[in-house]
């Protein structure tokens, strides 16, 4: 099994474990770490979507720093397993894992959430299908949260507030262009 250590919060340095996976790219420690400072360390009150969960990294992640609730969507039956072990091992109660196709999900739930990470497998076109019924999805001043192959441009329905590379990965914090101007942390 393969690990990822949780960087903040009540779960700080507990380990989650995941198995090999077609397609499944953990998100890096530095990464999360840049990320989470963007969004102000604390999640508290804020509910969080996770699209493609894969090992947990990101959901459980805001968890840790008090989101009050997370979402996690995980399709392939391996990684979905070690979801759920991994929240009864931190007896993650406001974790609601569901094995769910991202555009089939986003299609049928109305919900608005504070926070949406987007992190789906790479060379499958998929940003192209999410971003426009993404911001459908996010309160008046939430955050959606992409990593992708590539660098993304604000254009007329997302901003893009923040970005980095780290490797091969283009990180981003975007909010839709119609959100009240942005408050992302330095």
């Amino acid at each position: 099994m393969n690990q990822v250590r949780i960087n903040a919060g009540v779960w700080r340095s507990r380990v989650l474990k995941f198995p090999d996976a077609d397609g499944l790219r953990p998100t890096p420690d530095r990464v999360r770490q840049t990320v989470f400072n963007w969004l102000g360390q604390e999640l508290t009150g804020k509910t969080c979507l996770d699209l493609f969960a894969g090992t947990g990294a990101l959901g459980f992640e805001a968890l840790s720093r008090n989101a009050s609730r997370v979402t996690m969507l995980e399709l392939a039956r391996g990684p979905l397993q070690a979801l759920l072990q991994n929240q009864a091992l931190l007896q993650a109660s406001k974790a609601d894992i569901r094995q769910a196709d991202a555009l089939k999900f986003l299609a049928q739930n109305t919900q608005r959430y504070d926070v949406v990470f987007c992190d789906p497998p790479y060379h499958k076109q998929w940003l192209h299908k999410l971003l426009p019924l993404l911001s459908g999805h996010l309160s008046a001043e939430g955050w959606l949260y992409v990593e992708a192959e590539y660098a993304l441009k604000s254009d007329a329905d997302w901003q893009v507030v923040k970005s980095g590379k780290a490797g091969q990965v283009f990180y981003h914090l975007l909010q839709a262009a119609s959100a009240p101007a942005p408050t992302a942390h330095p």
